[in-house]
């Protein structure tokens, strides 16, 4: 594994550990902090709003930038925003260095993505994007538990202390490493970059991962309260299963790229978001005899885990195909996307909590689901260059 390809991948890890990182700790942030723990899950929600907003914006703004420039620079201002999360008593700047730390992650995620695509040979893309995506999957695998148990062992601030000295350490990865020469292509005129961004098969995809997100997220925001009443888990359990939801993320991202290089992105996709519905309604049907034995979940979280993270090779393959030179924009909407499905998924499921519901979180997320398979299948038929070729055999 070339080593341009460990440092993006780590990068991932980093800044996706910094949004999912708040699920693991939810009441201890608000005992600590006076507040609800349904206005604490609203950090998940501020975040998320934030990149959805800040990602295609600050794609624009750095087009003619390295992306070597892009990603040290937002690595240092998530440094500086998580040291303040630490050291802060106070909910309001919490939020705000959230917001800070969110920027960072807007402005790095969909360079991330196109420095993989673009420097991959073709038949490595899915799998080399899938190496990146494992950071993500990573984060819920390794940055969320450890952040869960730092915070048993010295308070949730020695968590956000932690992801200040890792961003300080990907600064000097990032410029050690990553090729300086690598550029961006010129940007297109605006008229061919919306005729582009804006076809059917790039905006149905993309609506179909926002809708796929909220889904996801919905539950794994709150996993914290949910497993707590299904199956009455403290928080040592609580860490276990997001480590194997995330293990089995990794493991389903991997076979996901590789299966994305041979069957192409729609066959891959019609399979994890299948794979997830039917997660999600077992769990809701265990909701009716609760409480259960908390290794009950253990297969079920690992299958939802899995089949999440597996499509995220082939959304990210698929637009890059689709876009071509304005892939970085394309997946920078996809990156949007992504975290306004987080913040969408984050405020209806602390409103469903709030209407005493909380069994209802896997019903709402298998309809989310639902929808984004018939969206997904539209946007497989619905023209353009096909993105689901077979291009190597795994």
């Amino acid at each position: 594994m070339p080593a341009w390809l460990v440092v993006l991948a780590c990068a991932a890890l980093m800044f996706y550990t910094d949004d999912y990182i708040i699920a693991g700790v939810l009441p201890e942030i608000a005992a600590d902090l006076h507040v609800t723990v349904g206005a604490a899950g609203q950090l998940v929600t501020v975040f998320s709003v934030t990149v959805a907003i800040a990602a295609p914006v600050l794609a624009v703004l750095t087009a003619r930038t390295r992306p070597r420039v892009v990603l040290a620079v937002a690595a240092a201002v998530f440094a500086a925003a998580n040291l303040a999360a630490a050291l802060t008593p106070s909910f309001t700047v919490l939020t705000a260095a959230r917001i800070f730390a969110a920027a960072a992650a807007g402005a790095a995620t969909p360079s991330l993505f196109a420095l993989a695509a673009r420097l991959s040979p073709p038949d490595r893309m899915g799998r080399n994007v899938a190496v990146v995506a494992l950071g993500i999957t990573g984060a819920v695998a390794l940055g969320v538990p450890a952040g869960t148990w730092l915070s048993a062992l010295g308070g949730w601030r020695l968590t956000f202390a932690a992801l200040a000295v890792a961003g300080l350490v990907t600064v000097a990865a990032v410029l050690a490493v990553l090729p300086a020469t690598t550029t961006t292509p010129a940007p297109a005129p605006w008229r061919e970059r919306l005729r582009v961004l804006g076809a059917a098969p790039v905006t149905l995809g993309l609506s179909a991962n926002i809708v796929l997100m909220f889904g996801s997220m919905m539950l794994l925001t709150y996993l914290a309260p949910f497993t707590a009443g299904l199956s009455e888990a403290d928080l040592t359990a609580r860490g276990a299963l997001f480590a194997v939801s995330g293990v089995a993320g990794m493991i389903g991202i991997w076979w996901g790229g590789r299966a994305t290089d041979r069957w192409g992105p729609d066959r891959t996709l019609a399979i994890g978001v299948a794979a997830f519905i039917a997660s999600m309604v077992v769990l809701g049907a265990l909701w009716l005899i609760r409480p259960v034995p908390v290794l009950v979940l253990w297969p079920l979280v690992a299958l939802w885990g899995g089949a999440a993270f597996w499509n995220s090779p082939a959304v990210q393959v698929r637009l890059h195909r689709l876009a071509g030179d304005e892939s970085a924009q394309a997946l920078a909407l996809n990156t949007s996307g992504t975290y306004l499905g987080i913040a969408i998924g984050g405020a209806a499921g602390g409103a469903v909590i709030g209407l005493g519901a909380t069994g209802a979180l896997p019903w709402c997320a298998a309809c989310a689901g639902l929808v984004a398979f018939l969206l997904f299948h539209l946007a497989a038929r619905s023209g353009g260059r096909k993105p689901d070729v077979r291009l190597a055999r795994p």
